[in-house]
């Protein structure tokens, strides 16, 4: 995608969108500054198959649709219009297929991805004066591209280029005089240039060291100190390491509203986030759990049998399974093991798709959405901004176990709301890189 550069001339370029790209980002049009966009005719039909419906995909398509509507008013799509950008972008719908390196004769079959890569083909034939890139989140139809010697990237619009640099919430601080840490046991806080800190992240956890003698502590912003992180208990869970106690501390922090817990399987982070709400219930009307609805085959949820709530549990039986192991920390006669029962009977604690929240409004509510990193960073910002007065969002997830079709681990939803929020008082993160499930998992994890 097109990257700002210094001052002077630029070599003009023109961005042809695979349909994968606008399916993405409906307003990916607009990202391009002061280049020219094309959009083959092709990408149009294969839109209207995703016009209806209730997923992502038929939101980004519709809004697209109404987008160039709006845009086109009494003009002809076949004209370069503007875009209303400061920087002079336009944009064209490109109806010519007819390049004369022929990819349907080349790739076989006449499909879709063949006439987009014509469309380009002809393009370049036709603008010798400007350098043509076919944009798509298809990776094998890029290689496609470059085959037939046709420039091609990936759309990379709010995506971390370096998955090193992710922020992960947490530091180790070592050479900590031994009064510092002394004065954290006894008075519960310091400041940051005590320990040597300029400008600190708010909500950032650290873990300062003085040889064997160390004090976990986090950054509040709104106090401008350090303060002392304790291994709280919360409804029965006790943090294993230091990450998980960062982790329930953020969870539990009455002045953070949305928090991020990402790491590999087994390092805790729904269980956390479940046990966190849960402890912190008074606070709140509702506790909701949800994940969106991603299956590992190519089947949908129309293929189960059953009503609605048959057809979704399998896909919410890793939210029950952490629910019933906090459950289980207390005898069936405890009134915290009943507790959890009374909580589900009354809809207090309910545990629901992601289907249909478009349009809604949570307020006073605790909502936890697990597998984070298979949502786009438009339904991230969709969820949070169903968010009222009151109400605690808690995203838990993996980058690095993506089942959602164009994104990955630079581009999806989660790694996308850690980098933007990065800085911001109510928002706080951790990486969980230490797994305790099982020794078993922690193999797994290693050798696998």
């Amino acid at each position: 995608m097109a990257k700002r550069t210094s001052v002077g001339k630029k070599e003009q370029k023109i961005f042809v969108l695979d349909t994968s790209v606008i399916l993405h980002d409906h307003n990916a049009i607009n990202n391009f500054h002061e280049h020219d966009v094309a959009i083959p005719i092709t990408v149009l039909e294969e839109l209207d198959q995703f016009k209806k419906g209730n997923d992502s995909l038929n939101f980004e398509a519709r809004e697209f649709i109404r987008f160039l509507d709006k845009m086109s008013a009494d003009h002809s799509l076949q004209d370069w219009l503007s875009l209303n950008s400061i920087e002079g972008g336009r944009f064209r719908v490109e109806m010519r297929e007819d390049a004369s390196l022929d990819a349907q004769k080349i790739f076989g079959e006449r499909k879709a991805d063949h006439r987009i890569l014509n469309s380009a083909l002809h393009l370049k034939e036709n603008n010798l004066d400007k350098k043509v890139v076919l944009v798509t989140k298809d990776v094998n139809l890029r290689l496609k591209a470059k085959a037939l010697d046709l420039a091609a990237e990936d759309y990379r619009f709010g995506k971390v280029k370096n998955l090193d640099d992710i922020y992960t919430g947490k530091s180790v601080v070592s050479g900590i005089a031994s009064e510092i840490i002394d004065r954290f046991y006894q008075d519960g806080f310091c400041l940051p240039e005590d320990v040597g800190l300029v400008d600190p992240v708010p909500n950032q956890y650290f873990i300062l060291r003085n040889g064997k003698d160390s004090v976990m502590a986090f950054y509040n912003a709104f106090d401008g100190r350090l303060e002392k992180v304790e291994k709280r208990l919360a409804y029965g869970i006790k943090p294993r390491n230091a990450e998980q106690a960062f982790a329930l501390h953020a969870v539990m922090s009455e002045q953070v509203r949305l928090v991020t817990l990402q790491g590999i399987a087994g390092t805790g982070k729904t269980l956390l986030a479940l046990a966190g709400a849960l402890e912190q219930r008074r606070f709140y009307k509702q506790l909701y759990l949800a994940r969106p609805i991603v299956p590992l085959s190519n089947k949908d949820i129309g293929y189960l049998p059953g009503d609605i709530k048959s057809k979704l549990n399998p896909y919410m039986e890793p939210l029950w399974d952490n629910l019933k192991f906090i459950q289980h920390q207390f005898n069936e006669s405890d009134k915290d093991y009943q507790k959890i029962n009374e909580l589900v009977q009354q809809e207090k604690l309910t545990i629901t798709p992601l289907a249909y929240i478009r349009g809604r409004s949570f307020s006073n509510i605790c909502f936890i959405v697990d597998e984070a990193q298979n949502l786009t960073p438009h339904e991230v910002k969709t969820i949070i901004t169903r968010a009222g007065e009151g109400t605690k969002i808690i995203f838990t997830g993996d980058i690095n176990q993506i089942d959602t079709p164009y994104l990955d681990a630079q581009s999806n939803g989660l790694t996308y709301l850690i980098e933007r929020l990065k800085g911001q008082s109510l928002f706080a993160h951790i990486t969980l890189e230490k797994g305790e499930r099982s020794e078993l998992a922690n193999l797994a994890n290693e050798l696998l």
